[in-house]
């Protein structure tokens, strides 16, 4: 991957007690394109400073330009690095017109595939801290409890993946506060959750059917098999174009044929994924070839 190129605008107080400068942003955020695609640009700087001054502390050093060798030789804390600087922002049922789609039209289709002893299987790439997975059990296993048991006892997997290790590991307690729920439709929250005083917790039948694991989705993919369905939103807003069209290419080769591929609201498809993808719906994508 090219060196992601930064100008020298941002603002740096030099009067802060750890040293932080034009030079050492410019380093950190051709660390971060390098190992996960995301682009850094000035507007940044803050956050990286809050975010990673902690760190520093933990090592015992006020220089930046210190902690940045550390991280050069250092895999993990290079990987900690990275996690702390991977926006995971999500809710339950964000962009509701997908999950209208997934339950009207793919729902039925999925079922019927799992009934006929056909393996389904769906990944939420970019999974975050695993609402948008779980929203998915829940509309998959549906509004009828006995039905849904029934759908879950068939092979049918989502893979849940994420670079940052903190999302994944918030998404495998499967524990929410109840009012992160309100978006989900009542009979679904009501079959497919239980209460814990002020919280929620998935019902196990839901996370059953999780496979969470931590990935890069810039790597090699340790999978052969493909999905029925794919959901990668609001993840390719942090990539610069090259490393998005390279991505979306290589997410339409793994769809299975007819598979739909589900991206954001703010997210255009491009490049050669053009030729494998037809548009169905806003920001929804069929595999057609």
């Amino acid at each position: 991957m090219s060196t992601l190129l930064v100008s020298s605008l941002c603002p740096f107080d030099t009067t802060n007690d750890v040293i932080f400068s034009r030079a050492d942003f410019a380093a950190i955020a051709n660390i971060v394109y390098s190992e996960s695609g995301n682009v850094y640009t000035d507007g940044k700087a803050t956050l990286v400073y809050s975010r990673l001054t902690p760190r520093l502390r933990i090592h015992r050093t006020d220089s930046f330009a210190e902690y940045i060798k550390l991280v050069t030789k250092d895999a993990d804390e290079r990987r900690v690095m990275v996690n702390l600087l991977t926006t995971n922002h999500t809710y339950f049922y964000r962009e509701a017109h997908h999950y209208d789609h997934f339950i009207e039209t793919m729902r039925p289709e999925l079922i019927d595939k799992a009934m006929r002893g056909e393996p389904v299987r769906i990944w939420s790439a970019g999974c975050s801290s695993g609402e948008e997975v779980y929203s998915l059990g829940m509309a998959l296993l549906g509004e009828s409890r006995s039905e849904g048991l029934r759908i879950a006892a068939k092979d049918i997997r989502f893979l849940a993946s994420d670079l940052a290790d903190h999302a994944i590991e918030k998404a495998r307690a499967a524990k929410y506060a109840k009012s992160a729920l309100a978006p989900v439709p009542a009979d679904l929250r009501n079959h497919w959750t239980k209460s814990d005083g002020d919280d929620a917790i998935i019902a196990p039948t839901v996370q059953n059917l999780m496979r969470f694991r931590s990935l890069n989705l810039l790597h090699q993919w340790p999978f052969d098999g493909l999905f029925d369905a794919i959901f990668c939103r609001n993840v390719m807003i942090y990539f610069d174009t090259a490393t998005k069209e390279q991505l979306l290419l290589r997410f339409a080769q793994q769809l299975a044929p007819s598979g739909y591929l589900y991206i954001g609201h703010s997210e255009r498809l491009s490049g050669p994924a053009e030729a494998y993808l037809t548009a169905v719906g806003k920001t929804i994508y069929q595999r057609t070839t």
